[in-house]
């Protein structure tokens, strides 16, 4: 049984508003096809010997999303394990099945087709449940705006503030060849955009998107023979919120607290005030950048508006990619986010780069006002 595991090899499309031209395999093909350009592995015992991918049935349109990938990524004759949640969860389930001894090279594949959805909202709606909550209309964005006036209200944190996160993001997007909307803004811009559900506004929150990510992930032994720039993935730790928003303080932050003690813990990390080079954060909205970085211990608790004052995302090198606001789909925002923090640990970020980075934080979010949270711990 290995003892650590390794990011091997990274690939993302092009994030877009709308692939109408190429089918979700073609999106996966492209980035499956470029790993293993990347390590030189083919599909069998000697390679890749196990996928997992991420996906979505009702985005995907068809039960089983999985079904239309499985010859893509090597899974005709061999294993392969969906998940249906954040992208950095299939990046701990990648490490999980090297880490037990089952497989020593995993492919890990997600994609997704926000586009092809009539209404993301109707998507999301379904995932409350259907006699209590799905009555009453809610979905991720509502749930979303019941959260940020909660953390406004309870930080102070101002929509002037939240302007100026989008701001910055559209100017690291900008730097990012594969950010969906690199579009300059001004503050005035971001709060002339419409009100979607009373405080975010459109540009508050990420815009609709498609694309596809993969990654191969390989345990200590092999991973020396597959590359000699090994990513190694050196804490993991994911917790769920509960079900009903109703039991819920959602300007806390209960699950992303416990997830990211846990990674901390597994890679020693006492402060992570000071631990991190690199911070990539997976904020579908904008008051998510200083809500997640308290979860994440970057500042105090309830520290979120002077964070930003203070220049807190420029002093922790936060979303250099853009961030999920540049435009992620919502089943990747987190597998993204763990591509990035391996470009920087590699020296790869290109115009984005953080110089000398050698340690990252990578964190994923799933469900309605983050009810799932992941944190990846990554160094190079």
């Amino acid at each position: 049984m290995t003892s650590r595991v390794a990011i091997c090899a990274v690939a993302q499309t092009k994030y877009e508003a709308d692939k109408w031209d190429v089918r979700m395999q073609g999106m996966v093909w492209e980035v499956v096809k470029q790993v293993r350009a990347q390590t030189g592995l083919d599909f069998g015992d000697d390679g890749i010997e196990a996928a997992v991918t991420v996906s979505d049935d009702v985005f995907d349109a068809r039960t089983i999303s999985d079904s239309a990938v499985t010859d893509v990524v090597g899974a005709h004759f061999r294993g392969e394990e969906k998940v249906a949640s954040d992208g950095a969860q299939g990046v701990y389930y990648a490490v999980a099945t090297i880490l037990s001894g089952k497989h020593d090279v995993v492919l890990l594949a997600g994609h997704c087709k926000e586009s092809q959805a009539a209404s993301r909202n109707m998507v999301t709606h379904l995932a409350f449940d259907p006699f209590f909550t799905r009555p009453v209309g809610l979905d991720y964005l509502a749930a979303a705006a019941l959260q940020a006036d909660a953390y406004m209200r309870k930080t102070g944190v101002t929509e002037d503030q939240l302007a100026d996160v989008v701001v910055r993001s559209r100017q690291w997007a900008a730097k990012n060849p594969v950010a969906r909307d690199a579009t300059p803004l001004t503050r005035d811009d971001v709060l002339a955009s419409p009100m979607l559900a009373d405080p975010i506004r459109e540009s508050f929150m990420y815009p609709i998107t498609d694309g596809a990510v993969a990654m191969i992930l390989a345990s200590e032994e092999r991973a020396r023979d597959i590359t000699d720039r090994p990513v190694w993935v050196t804490g993991l730790g994911n917790c769920y919120d509960s079900f009903f928003l109703g039991e819920r303080d959602l300007a806390g932050n209960f699950a992303l607290e416990r997830a990211a003690a846990r990674a901390y813990c597994m890679a020693g990390i006492k402060n992570p005030v000071t631990a991190f080079d690199v911070v990539e954060l997976c904020d579908q909205c904008a008051h998510q950048m200083p809500q997640w970085a308290e979860g994440l211990g970057l500042c105090a608790a309830g520290g979120g508006a002077v964070w930003l004052a203070e220049g807190g995302p420029d002093c922790h090198s936060v979303n250099r990619s853009g961030g999920m606001l540049a435009g992620n789909p919502l089943m990747l925002g987190g597998m993204a986010r763990v591509a990035e923090a391996v470009l920087q640990l590699r020296g790869d970020a290109g115009a984005r780069q953080a110089q000398g980075a050698k340690r990252a934080l990578a964190h994923g979010c799933c469900g309605p006002a983050g009810q799932l949270q992941v944190a990846v711990v990554l160094e190079a």
